[in-house]
């Protein structure tokens, strides 16, 4: 579905992704994971076409995608979430999630004469509903934003980054700030929407999700890629060792 290809981007002469390439298949999940300042968000900016790469190209089903604006990615199918929460806080947690679906929903003039604005808004509103179910914060449903945990909003985020229907889903470090009965949900939810079909490239700190998770896992240092492969061939990998723990380790 995606393809990564000698992919770098330089900043004041500082590379922070330097020839990276590696490939995400259909409906896994692919991680991302390196220590701090390995160039994690900025591969994921490059992708999502927040940055344009210094070289090299990014393939959407087969086809080059350098350059094009985030809303061009959405529409082809590729949504993400960031590393820092983007909720609506002067909006309720339904309003946020349809916020999501915007792609999808008609409000021209003539829909509006029609009323056909008002019956597209319940439409959206049901949708809402439903994939706040799906995510697990129904409880949630007629809630103000500012009322809500910051587990709960994490979730709501992936909620309404789904209700765009992306076929490919970026999560940006989806467990940071949650302990640990939350970061569990949080991977059980993963798991359940690429089981549903929607791919997942996520980048992340938490091992122990990323290694229970994870179809396949790509690893950066120092902005190249150090390693790649299963869970269990990454975590045997001595670099990988070397690289988190340190060589005497």
């Amino acid at each position: 579905m995606l393809a990564i290809k000698s992919l770098s981007r330089s900043f004041g002469g500082v590379a922070a992704v330097d020839n990276v390439s590696f490939d995400v298949q259909s409906g896994h999940v692919h991680s991302v994971i390196g220590p701090n300042g390995a160039g994690k968000t900025t591969l994921f900016n490059l992708i999502s076409g927040v940055y344009e790469p210094s070289s090299g190209e990014v393939l959407l089903d087969n086809t080059p995608i350098n350059g094009l604006p985030p809303e061009e990615l959405a529409r082809r199918g590729m949504c993400r979430t960031f590393q820092n929460l983007q909720i609506c806080m002067n909006m309720t947690a339904c309003e946020n999630v349809m916020l999501g679906a915007h792609l999808h929903a008609n409000t021209g003039l003539w829909s509006g004469f029609l009323g056909l604005t008002r019956t597209a808004d319940r439409k959206l509103e049901a949708r809402a509903y439903e994939l706040m179910d799906y995510v697990g914060v129904e409880s949630a449903r007629h809630a103000h934003a500012t009322q809500l945990s910051f587990g709960v909003l994490k979730r709501l985020e992936i909620a309404r980054a789904l209700a765009a229907n992306p076929r490919l889903l970026l999560l940006d470090e989806p467990a940071a700030g949650l302990n640990d009965s939350e970061t569990h949900a949080v991977g059980e939810l993963i798991r359940k929407i690429a089981a549903g079909g929607t791919t997942v490239l996520l980048v992340e700190h938490d091992m122990k999700m990323v290694m229970a998770i994870s179809d396949h896992i790509v690893v950066m240092d120092q902005g190249k890629k150090l390693a790649e492969g299963t869970a269990q061939q990454v975590r045997a990998n001595p670099a990988v060792v070397a690289a988190y723990l340190g060589v005497d380790a």
